[in-house]
């Protein structure tokens, strides 16, 4: 992206591994963004999905400012009040069986997690995955998302995994074979594509797990915690998963994830770990997301303002669009062309979203974005597309 004016010094020691989109952000309230010339945005990205009560939310900032007042860090191998409260939060709410948890940092570490727990658990190598599907950028999880050209700088990948086409039925009888530790599945393929599960597909591999001493996992790091419309897709497809991987909006943008199993999961002491797993000012701030999400009429507000802004974008009347898809406020807008140059034309209008693959622009708003502000942007995309 060409570089907006800036009136910030930006340091040129950073590792730009991201490619820079030229804005310096500075100021958040809900979902709007301010840049250092004072230029105001709409945020369609969330921190790619995890600002998911915008910014600057008052009861967040709270709850940082009381727990920062009495206790910031605290190993694994104690406990504390904050962390307790959420185990037992996640433990009531995720679906199924799925009673023990583990607290990490992200989602890639959520699935590191889960890897290591089904080949510990079954005592089998085999990763299945689907294509298209996104997983993290640590070396397992990067293993079993489905880049080539990742695999090819880094390789050899993790050995043992394989890829099925996504929504494939008939791929799943031969390739969950008895040396396969887990199939790890999205629900909806964010970063493939924002490309949703069938539930045929999905009801079928959970069948075919179970008969085959398999286990479920299932990445909802990206959909997870109100973004599809409730608290987990899960929900949608009556699916029972033997590991939930959680992350993103669990602590509202605060670094935590989750990793959630049931009592097919082998866990013991020393198996794993982590240095910053449930950490106190994480907690609060997830303790705080449950709050929000838990108060009357907001998921199903969610789910609202999710239908109205698919209604409208199908709405718009441009020769560029193949498709709208998605669940809840996470939809991806499918161009018969390259997506980045309409990403570029948003951002000069005040709207921030993203790609999901060259030709899919993704949108991730916060799940407290006002239907007005979802009309503004429904109107910005219908000006810079074309007609």
């Amino acid at each position: 992206m060409t570089p907006m004016s800036s009136t910030a010094t930006r340091t040129s020691h950073e590792l730009d591994v991201y490619g820079k989109r030229g804005v310096t952000l500075v100021r958040g309230s809900g979902a709007q963004l301010w840049d250092d010339t004072g230029r105001e945005y709409i945020d369609c990205m969330s921190a790619h999905g995890a600002a998911i009560l915008g910014h600057a939310h008052p009861q967040v900032a709270e709850a940082l400012e009381r727990q920062a007042r009495t206790l910031t860090s605290c190993p694994g191998s104690f406990y504390h009040p904050g962390k307790d409260k959420l185990i037992e939060r996640l433990a009531e709410r995720c679906p199924g069986d799925l009673d023990r948890v583990f607290l990490c940092n992200s989602g890639t570490e959520a699935v590191e997690a889960a890897i290591k727990f089904a080949r510990a658990s079954t005592g089998r190598p085999g990763i299945v995955a689907a294509k298209r599907g996104f997983h993290g950028r640590t070396f397992g999880a990067m293993s079993a998302s489905f880049n080539p050209k990742h695999h090819e700088l880094y390789a050899p990948i993790v050995p043992g995994t394989r890829f099925i086409a996504f929504n494939d039925t008939a791929a799943l009888e031969d390739v969950l074979e008895d040396d396969v530790a887990m199939l790890l599945l999205e629900l909806v393929q964010g970063e493939g594509g924002v490309h949703v599960a069938e539930p045929s597909f999905i009801l079928r591999a959970q069948e075919l797990c179970r008969e085959r001493g398999i286990l479920l996992v299932i990445d909802e790091v990206q959909t997870g915690f109100g973004r599809t419309g409730g608290w987990f897709a899960c929900s949608r497809y009556g699916l029972s998963p033997d590991i939930l991987c959680l992350a993103k909006g669990i602590a509202g943008g605060f670094p935590m994830g989750a990793v959630v199993v049931n009592d097919k999961v082998r866990v013991e002491v020393g198996m794993h770990g982590s240095t910053f797993g449930g950490n106190p000012l994480a907690c609060a701030v997830a303790n705080t997301v449950f709050d929000v999400l838990e108060s009357e009429g907001f998921l199903e507000s969610v789910a609202e303002k999710g239908r109205y802004l698919k209604e409208q974008l199908r709405a718009i009347d441009s020769e560029a669009i193949l498709e709208v898809r998605g669940r809840g406020l996470m939809v991806g807008i499918a161009l018969k062309q390259k997506a980045r140059p309409y990403l570029e034309a948003l951002a000069e209008q005040g709207v921030l979203a993203l790609t999901a693959g060259p030709k899919v622009l993704r949108l991730l708003p916060p799940l407290v974005i006002t239907e007005k502000e979802l009309e503004q942007v429904v109107t910005t995309l219908d000006d810079v597309l074309p007609h």
